[in-house]
């Protein structure tokens, strides 16, 4: 008898908390960039499709970074050629310059995302830009994007703590994430690049800005705080929580990086208070298993492993 078969988890509704979060799923691009040898880009179609069956409306699908950064993404256009969008799911994709934008402009995208640093010493290993520098970078491929009718999401790294800098003051990131929203990001994802943040700590900085209607989180779970830390961020009032399937996923341009929050484990709290997500949790547990058989390692997320023995 598992957990799901007598009706678990328990709902018990918390204070202060949104009534429904979107989930923004990155296995198919924060996920599979990371993994040490390239997926078929078959595997990723199907992976895609499964998801969107899972009931996920944000698939982040893949990325236009020159492959020789992120060989595991060469096959972008091919994949985006094959894939079968449904109605009602968005399959944003990363750009890094104007020569990705025109990749993805090429391809039928309709929705981009830009990354940036909240640090300099990160800025000068991602992006080989000071961190001023990062902004004239952008701001040609943001204003292109949204005349091209483009939606445009901001990714910062390095928000809780830097592997080269350690503590990241608040206001910096504050600092950097505001002039993102000015140039014309419509929303701004918060990222815990090397997974050191704590709930304190991310009320900080979330509690930083003047509003949260424009604010994502983006948690990895190097030290075990993704779930806590969601959890703080939603209390503070966001509603948009970045997640990959069967926890995939990491960051190749930092090595202390490890697995992002599993969708799965976000799921299962989510459920038990009673925020609404749009996700069958069982479709999910599915399909990340599918997935670790054809990477051929068990996957890390607690309630895949729990759910699919």
């Amino acid at each position: 008898m598992t957990a799901r078969s007598v009706g678990l988890p328990s709902t018990v509704r918390g204070e202060g908390l949104p009534e429904r979060v979107t989930i923004w799923e990155v296995g198919a691009r924060d996920g599979l960039q990371n993994e040490s040898s390239v997926v078929d880009v078959a595997v990723k179609l199907e992976f895609l499709d499964r998801l969107a069956d899972a009931g996920l409306s944000v698939l982040e699908a893949t990325s236009f970074v020159h492959p020789k950064w992120v060989p595991q993404l060469a096959d972008a256009e091919q994949l985006l050629a094959g894939l079968q969008q449904r109605e009602g799911v968005s399959y944003p994709v990363l750009v890094p310059n104007e020569r990705g934008l025109d990749r993805a402009l090429a391809a039928g995208v309709r929705h981009i995302a830009i990354f940036g640093s909240a640090t300099e010493t990160f800025a000068s290993k991602n992006l080989n830009r000071t961190l001023d520098e990062q902004f004239a970078m952008f701001d040609p491929v943001v204003a292109r994007a949204r005349k091209e009718g483009l939606d445009v999401r901001a990714y910062v790294s390095m928000c809780f703590g830097d592997p080269w800098e350690g503590h990241v003051e608040p206001a910096q990131v504050v600092s950097v994430g505001t002039r993102l929203l000015d140039m014309g990001c419509s929303q701004l994802s918060l990222g815990d690049t090397i997974g050191v943040a704590t709930p304190g700590q991310v009320e900080a900085v979330v509690g930083g800005f003047p509003t949260t209607d424009n604010l994502a989180v983006h948690f990895h779970d190097t030290y075990g705080q993704a779930l806590s830390n969601t959890l703080a961020a939603l209390r503070c009032g966001v509603t948009t929580v970045d997640s990959s399937a069967g926890g995939l996923g990491g960051c190749p341009y930092a090595e202390s990086a490890t697995g992002n929050l599993a969708t799965e484990d976000l799921v299962w709290m989510l459920d038990g208070l009673g925020i609404e997500h749009g996700v069958d949790l069982d479709k999910l547990v599915g399909t990340s298993a599918w997935m670790a058989e054809r990477l051929g390692r068990p996957s890390p997320s607690r309630v895949v492993r729990a759910l699919a023995g």
